[in-house]
């Protein structure tokens, strides 16, 4: 289930009542000794007689590696859940968005077809950066009227992005570009030359308390972290207030 970008009180009234009614909470990590980023936005909801099953999701390129971690994880809730306990599984986001849990419910389906499953679904971070944006000052309205909304994450090398926007511009298209981190020290140089840097919105770390959201020009072309997030709208329907 989805437990929202960073802050807990985005859960959903249904994931409070999922996990208040769970005897094991599991969750992802990158590593076996790590906290998981979905365990910490939770944390408030989790009770300490709770047990807790972190569920290794490796962060490597390599496929095998992946696969044997969702196979492995799906194995383990099949299992609980077959022994009596009322599992959760935690998910930063939306659970059906760029998921960890995803692979997991896909090998749920494909392995042990017979585990009842329900999808909670969560606030993502690209509509929580929106309404932020919104209570800042800066109205971001992610679509209006006839806007179309893609989320994506954002491309690997210049070309692309050129293209994308290029596209983006024709059809009336609003970008959310995802993962941005290192790609930003030469993403910001090309929206400034396309003239789209001033109303673009760069969002950081969206529910955190070291959350940033600001107007893209304000910040610098250097790495940012891993979540971190661009909104770029090209132009406005002819109906407006």
């Amino acid at each position: 289930m989805g437990v929202g970008p960073g802050d807990p009180e985005l859960l959903t009234v249904a994931a409070v009542r999922a996990i208040a009614t769970a005897t094991l909470v599991a969750y992802p990590v990158a590593r076996p000794d790590a906290e998981g980023m979905a365990a910490r936005i939770a944390a408030p909801w989790i009770r300490p007689h709770q047990r807790r099953l972190p569920l290794v999701f490796p962060m490597v390129s390599e496929a095998e590696p992946r696969r044997l971690a969702w196979h492995a994880a799906a194995a383990a809730l099949a299992a609980a859940v077959a022994a009596g306990e009322a599992v959760v599984l935690l998910c930063e986001g939306d659970a059906s968005l760029y998921a960890s849990a995803s692979y997991a419910l896909l090998a749920l389906a494909e392995r042990h077809p017979a585990c009842p499953v329900r999808v909670i679904p969560g606030i993502t971070a690209v509509a929580a950066a929106a309404a932020a944006a919104s209570g800042q000052g800066l109205p971001w309205p992610l679509a209006l009227q006839q806007d179309a909304l893609l989320i994506r994450p954002t491309p690997e090398a210049p070309d692309e992005l050129e293209a994308l926007l290029q596209r983006a511009r024709r059809e009336a298209t609003v970008l959310a570009l995802l993962k941005l981190g290192h790609r930003w020290s030469w993403v910001r140089p090309l929206l400034e030359a396309a003239g789209l840097l001033e109303a673009a919105l760069f969002a950081q770390r969206v529910g955190w308390p070291d959350q940033l959201l600001a107007p893209a020009a304000a910040v610098p072309a250097e790495e940012q972290p891993y979540f971190s997030l661009l909104l770029i709208r090209q132009g406005w329907p002819q109906v407006l207030p």
